[in-house]
């Protein structure tokens, strides 16, 4: 005899990721971005439920599908979506917006901004199937195989994650540098003077001292970049009110920058990047600088080498 899982009510789904959408701080810094993908990952898993973290680049798309004998509820995080039915005009999905259906409800959802998204999902019972379907002539036709089939993984496994054993600061650094589009020196001082971006200067107070400083750039010491750029943290800086404020980190050659700007995505800060070649490249490229006698010198003893 087949026992039949009872869904939970719309109402109670919403009410599931509408919390989550308010809690970042408990799986924000879990969220990475995949050029090749959406990328996906279950938060929890019960007997009534599961729910999903997704992120979504520019143009990424589900295609039109449903989710089987599983009600659920959806709801931007971060960015913005498209929601697509057959027969109506697409919803945009701006953040904090939930959408709650039934089972075998149909819709494609999309990314079609220039920015990431980032969305939670809720499925009663724990989604088990996805059908997927063409929108032909108006009619929808079911299609064998789906472009991009969700992995279901066991109770408390994240899935979509593709984990990359690295050795050796190269292997980190490279790691590193997978997760975001990096700046060179005149694209950063661009993206700063259209108001977007903070410039980032991490490099401690000798390298300032000896190499000169950028007008204009917040200076945070790599030791207390976290704190300072966490938004959930009593030590935050008052610009960082969110998750969507643009960090461009910079130091001396390019390397730390790419380490710090890692570390602040692993925070929630998506839009975390840094400078190529550093300050030393900034400067090679004519962009403003501050000569080195206007750096106001510390009380102690710097030498200056090179």
């Amino acid at each position: 005899m087949t026992t039949t899982v009872a869904a939970l009510r719309q109402t109670e789904l919403a009410q599931i990721v509408s919390r989550l959408a308010n809690q970042p701080q408990e799986w924000m810094a879990g969220v990475r971005l995949d050029p090749d993908r959406r990328w996906h990952a279950r938060l929890e898993l019960t007997d009534d439920y599961d729910v999903w973290v997704l992120s979504w680049l520019p143009g990424q798309r589900t295609g039109f599908h449903d989710h089987g004998e599983s009600a659920g509820a959806f709801v931007v995080a971060t960015g913005a979506l498209e929601e697509h039915r057959p027969g109506a005009s697409p919803l945009t999905l701006q953040p904090r917006r939930v959408r709650a259906f039934g089972a075998h409800y149909v819709h494609d959802v999309r990314n079609t901004s220039a920015g990431p998204a980032i969305s939670l999902h809720v499925y009663s019972p724990p989604l088990t199937h996805m059908a997927h379907y063409a929108l032909t002539d108006g009619e929808l036709r079911p299609v064998a195989v789906a472009a991009e089939p969700i992995r279901f993984p066991a109770s408390g496994a994240t899935g979509g994650a593709r984990l990359t054993r690295l050795h050796g600061i190269d292997g980190l650094l490279a790691g590193a540098r997978r997760r975001f589009g990096r700046l060179l020196p005149a694209e950063a001082h661009a993206a700063v003077q259209d108001g977007d971006t903070v410039l980032v200067d991490i490099r401690p107070v000798a390298q300032r001292v000896c190499q000169g400083s950028i007008p204009g750039a917040l200076i945070v010491e790599r030791n207390v970049l976290e704190w300072r750029f966490d938004p959930t943290s009593e030590a935050r800086l008052p610009l960082v009110i969110g998750y969507d404020v643009r960090p461009v980190v910079v130091c001396a050659e390019g390397y730390a920058s790419s380490l710090a700007a890692a570390s602040l995505q692993e925070l929630g800060l998506w839009r975390a990047t840094d400078v190529i070649g550093g300050f030393k490249a900034w400067r090679e490229a004519g962009l403003p600088v501050t000569d080195v006698s206007a750096v106001a010198v510390p009380a102690f003893e710097t030498r200056c080498e090179g």
